[in-house]
């Protein structure tokens, strides 16, 4: 059996953003919501998801563009970012041990809190503008 290792390239941010997403297209509460948002898309939001991870772990800039408009009118409540996190957090431990895995964690829940907040802020406010 290999050794786990860290998150290092982008054939490592793949392995990760592969696998979440396919424990994400199972579950019964998160696949509705990504299902109807992207539909037939899952191609383009998984190459999305490489550059954006690569940007963020790697430092190497191939995300461009703002992440929170498009996740704005999600149909999403705290009980969604928790089986996100739950979904990444398990995800990351199979596959990676070391900084950036752990790196990769806090990184992704900081911005599940955020987006949620963000989101429960615009639902409250009426505010329709994002950009």
């Amino acid at each position: 059996m290999s050794e786990i290792k860290d998150i290092l390239t982008l054939e490592d941010i793949k392995k990760l953003v592969d696998a979440f997403y396919g424990k994400v297209r199972e579950n019964d509460m998160l696949a509705p919501v990504f299902n109807e948002r992207i539909q037939n898309r899952w191609p383009e939001h998984l190459e999305k998801m490489y550059a954006f991870w690569q940007t963020i772990l790697l430092e190497e800039r191939t995300y461009f563009g703002s992440p929170f408009p498009p996740h704005a009118q999600l149909p999403v409540g705290h009980a969604h970012f928790e089986q996100w996190m739950q979904l990444f957090t398990q995800t990351v431990d199979e596959l990676f041990a070391g900084e950036k895995a752990r790196e990769a964690k806090w990184r992704a829940g900081k911005m599940a809190e955020m987006f949620e907040y963000k989101i429960e802020h615009y639902r409250k406010t009426g505010f329709k503008n994002l950009l």
